[in-house]
């Protein structure tokens, strides 16, 4: 169900104009919101359904490959497992599951805390890195076609610039343990803090 907001004084809807969702039915799904939301869906859509089946060809669903580019992409290749669920759709048992699966085949491994032996750390090997190198030209090359080709640089910076902001708005905890690895003597963020 998407939900109408306000964000303009006397749009449909407004606060300016008496209670959420007043106006004529017509003049309510004329609003500018719905158009961004479903072209947000639109795209969103249509970007995701030619990625994964790039990765298929690989053997890699689409939250296989976002924990590896995750995991390759941190200091020393690691995080916990509680920050990898933050950084992802993931919930901490979902993220388990995924490393689960992942280390079954060797991309990843586990790695105790030495600092806090209730935390785990899911890490990519030289496999899951492999397979990483062996993925990217495709899917940048898509990523490329459908998201960069399209758009001048600085509209490509503004949609990415606006994506941050936005992530980060609906998922404050999207980065958390994106330093890498707690270093001995460095206290540990508090959880959710963006690092």
């Amino acid at each position: 169900m998407i939900m109408v907001m306000s964000t303009s004084p006397g749009s449909p809807g407004s606060p300016g104009s008496g209670s959420p969702g007043s106006g004529s039915p017509a003049a309510r799904l004329d609003d500018d919101r719905l158009t961004l939301v479903g072209l947000f869906a639109e795209v969103f859509q249509a970007v995701q359904a030619r990625l994964l089946a790039q990765l298929a060809v690989h053997g890699l669903s689409g939250v296989d490959f976002e924990v590896l580019v995750r995991l390759s992409r941190t200091p020393e290749g690691m995080l916990r497992m509680s920050d990898l669920a933050a950084q992802t759709t993931l919930t901490t048992s979902g993220a388990t599951r995924v490393v689960d699966r992942l280390a079954a085949v060797g991309l990843v491994s586990r790695r105790a805390c030495d600092l806090d032996r209730r935390s785990t750390y899911a890490v990519v090997t030289e496999s899951g890195r492999a397979r990483v190198d062996e993925v990217l030209p495709g899917h940048l090359s898509l990523v490329s076609q459908m998201l960069v080709a399209p758009l001048q640089p600085v509209a490509r910076e503004a949609l990415e610039s606006a994506l941050r902001a936005v992530r980060d708005a609906v998922r404050p905890g999207a980065t958390a343990g994106a330093d890498g690895p707690v270093a001995p003597g460095r206290p540990a963020p508090a959880a959710g803090a963006l690092v």
